[in-house]
């Protein structure tokens, strides 16, 4: 075989689809944040971001970046092994704690990104009990579905936020099995919220256990940024949630919080677990700052926020532009194809310094393509501005389609 012929084709044909992801390789400054320096080849400008997941620009604030350098010069670079070979550190239990107190759990276990808690987790939990069957929602994200299959368990999937639709498949499943109803709090790529109660209420009549993944919310909503199941008092009816310290919180790693006894549970079974060298212990410090931060001091934030994203929606559909229904921080603008809409990033981006990411398959279907905006509270009247007349001009000048 052609090894090297299969893979130029395969890159070839993503490159034909306007699927081949090209990357923006950036450097971000501490204090500009969300601006940037565009590195391409030798030559570099002055950009701003649009489209970063670090929500809250946690990932530059003071408290965070002292907490990471005073533990490097007090421990040094890396945590020296697994968890249970010399890796667990002072700093990683800590922070374990402080995440429990966030949710408001007995425990909680970190892992090296948010990918792997679900990955690991999801396949542990229903893996290792007899019988479980997966009930996951359809729009879930790749890692849960990674995880769902990795478990080898039974899976229904049910249509995206649909009760109606879960309870039929709940109904059907015989009344002594383990279930674990699988599903996200904010879906990123659409902006919208589960029936987070709804869903709960299925769980207890049917005896099912509750999996949430709360990565596109912890730090951003509730009153101590539990997240929307805290926002919505759910929270305590949750089995397990699961988030992300890559976003609101600035730095990396992920987590789940739970019971002791469920968390123990993961921590001796999971693979992507035990197998793994742990976080560096200045992230975990890192990590540890930012979510005492906005825990306990980021109410102000938190509604800058939630301000930003509806003053920014409210910008774009006065200019006539595609905004997609969003109830959330998260604010799409559908173009329906991979060509245009890579188009369309190419061209805020060499025109106008604007760094928008395109979207487009396998991270959503096809004919969806779209773009993905992330107001930060940082984010001025200024940058929105200018975001907004960019836009207006390239989806004149391309002849795109305007909102109905």
């Amino acid at each position: 075989m052609d090894y090297e012929g299969f893979f130029s084709d395969s890159i070839e044909q993503l490159k034909a689809e306007g699927n081949y992801r090209v990357f923006a390789e950036l450097e971000r400054h501490v204090g500009d944040f969300p601006h940037a320096t565009r590195h391409a080849g030798e030559d570099t400008n002055e950009i701003t971001v649009w489209c970063s997941n670090d929500y809250l620009g946690m990932g530059q604030h003071s408290d965070v970046l002292n907490a990471m350098k005073d533990t490097v010069d007090l421990v040094g670079a890396g945590s020296g092994g697994t968890r249970n070979i010399s890796g667990t550190t002072h700093q990683h239990v800590v922070l374990e704690r402080e995440l429990s107190d966030l949710h408001q759990k007995e425990a909680a276990l970190l892992f090296t990104s948010g990918y792997v808690a679900n990955d690991a987790a999801l396949s542990t939990l229903a893996g290792n009990m007899p019988g479980c069957v997966l009930l996951s929602d359809e729009f879930n994200h790749a890692s849960m579905i990674a995880g769902v299959r990795h478990s080898g368990a039974e899976k229904r999937i049910f249509k995206h936020n649909d009760v109606e639709d879960l309870e039929r498949l709940l109904a059907d499943i015989e009344p002594g099995r383990p279930k674990i109803i699988v599903f996200e709090s904010v879906y990123s790529m659409d902006g919208d919220i589960s029936p987070i109660g709804e869903i709960c209420d299925l769980a207890d009549k049917y005896g099912a256990m509750t999996y949430i993944d709360e990565v596109h919310a912890v730090g951003m909503y509730g009153p101590r940024g539990g997240g929307v199941a805290e926002r919505d008092g759910h929270m305590d009816r949750i089995t397990v949630v699961q988030g992300t310290l890559a976003k609101a919180f600035g730095v990396v790693g992920g987590y789940i919080a739970a019971s002791q006894k469920l968390v123990d549970f993961v921590r001796s079974r999971a693979s992507g677990f035990i197998f793994t060298t742990s976080l560096p212990p200045a992230v975990a410090a890192a990590a540890a700052a930012s979510v005492r931060h906005v825990r306990d001091n980021g109410q102000e934030q938190r509604a800058r926020h939630q301000e930003r994203a509806a003053t920014l929606k409210r910008l774009l559909a006065d200019a006539g532009l595609p905004v997609m229904p969003s109830v959330s921080h998260i604010v799409p603008i559908m173009v329906g194809d991979p060509v245009l809409c890579k188009q369309v990033t190419d061209d805020l981006m060499d025109r106008y310094g604007i760094y928008v990411q395109p979207i487009n398959y396998p991270t959503v279907p096809k004919g969806t393509e779209r773009l993905r905006l992330t107001p930060s509270p940082i984010h001025s009247d200024e940058d929105m501005g200018q975001l907004v007349a960019a836009l207006t001009e390239i989806w004149g000048r391309l002849e795109l389609k305007w909102a109905a």
